[in-house]
């Protein structure tokens, strides 16, 4: 418990520096900026894994699946990848919301990091009952592999160009039929007074549709990484770190992200094999490298091999 407590609170430091002083004052993120904080982030979450092999050494944590240091390790790195990766289509939607209610690129972060305290919130409830439901009910390990592979063949199949339209979610037309919207951007404001009437701003309506879009993607993250470990700590630490590496994430590639067209095909083969693996879980017991192995090489090929394509491209 000592130990969920020493977590949580230093993730709601950061966050509170973060906004308190680091971004104080609203201003444009350059990418430079973005870049730089993308590689703290990332930099963080692969030091924490010397922090779990610290931890599960000494004992300092529950551990569930009686798991040896090096794979609790392994583990929560192979879970962080997964999220990480699975982030990619959630930074596409984040940077349509913006562009559709044209929130200026300086209250962007604003609304990402309250996004990110919901985003916390919800996953650590998703985390929860899905740590339950998989403990209590071992058939559900195959409901959600189903749900996983039936995911990834939907993105073969269909191959969206992400022509989502918040404007006609349901989620906003609901909103509408709540409070009263307007179109004027305040400052910072979430909600103005018009006509002694409390109205939500453009960014108000931004901060619920990606939350409401965070739930939606975490329903594969979170079955993605439940394939991995069901350990509570591994999967909600290796969660966390990606979602609070998302925001500068976004500033850095929201505007390249078309060039890393082939990382649709990464997904797909991600989400496939976690699937198959917990379908596959009594029959083939893959050792912890490699599931890590094939995530790395998934994510690593997707991305050279657009890399490789914008550059023919380009030549053209």
């Amino acid at each position: 418990m000592i130990v969920w407590i020493c977590f949580i609170s230093a993730i709601l430091l950061f966050l509170a520096l973060d906004l308190g002083i680091f971004n104080k004052t609203p201003h444009e993120i350059s990418s430079k900026e973005a870049g730089k904080w993308t590689g703290i982030w990332v930099s963080l979450s692969f030091l924490f894994s010397t922090v779990v092999y610290w931890l599960y050494s000494n004992n300092y944590v529950a551990n569930p699946d009686q798991l040896k240091p090096m794979a609790a390790t392994i583990k929560y790195i192979t879970g962080y990848l997964i999220e990480l990766s699975l982030s990619i289509d959630n930074i596409f939607v984040i940077a349509i919301i913006f562009s559709s209610f044209r929130i200026p690129k300086k209250y962007q972060h604003r609304v990402l990091f309250w996004g990110i305290i919901g985003a916390i919130a919800f996953r650590g409830l998703m985390i929860y009952f899905g740590v339950m439901i998989i403990n209590k009910f071992a058939w559900t390990t195959y409901l959600f592999g189903a749900f996983l592979i039936y995911t990834a063949i939907k993105m073969l199949i269909t191959k969206e160009d992400h022509e989502y339209d918040p404007h006609n979610s349901v989620i906003y037309k609901y909103l509408k039929k709540l409070t009263p919207i307007t179109t004027k951007i305040d400052g910072e404001h979430f909600f103005i007074k018009i006509n002694n009437t409390n109205t939500a701003t453009p960014l108000f309506v931004a901060l619920i549709l990606i939350e409401v879009m965070d739930i939606i993607f975490a329903l594969d993250s979170v079955p993605a990484i439940l394939a991995i470990t069901s350990d509570p700590f591994l999967v909600f630490s290796s969660n966390i770190f990606a979602i609070l590496g998302l925001r500068s994430m976004y500033f850095f590639l929201a505007n390249m992200l078309e060039k890393f067209s082939y990382l649709e095909y990464s997904l797909i083969a991600i989400l496939s094999f976690v699937g198959f693996k917990m379908i596959f879980h009594k029959f083939v017991n893959l050792p912890e490298w490699a599931s890590l192995a094939f995530i790395a090489v998934a994510l690593l090929s997707g991305i050279i091999v657009s890399i490789q394509k914008d550059k023919r491209n380009k030549k053209a």
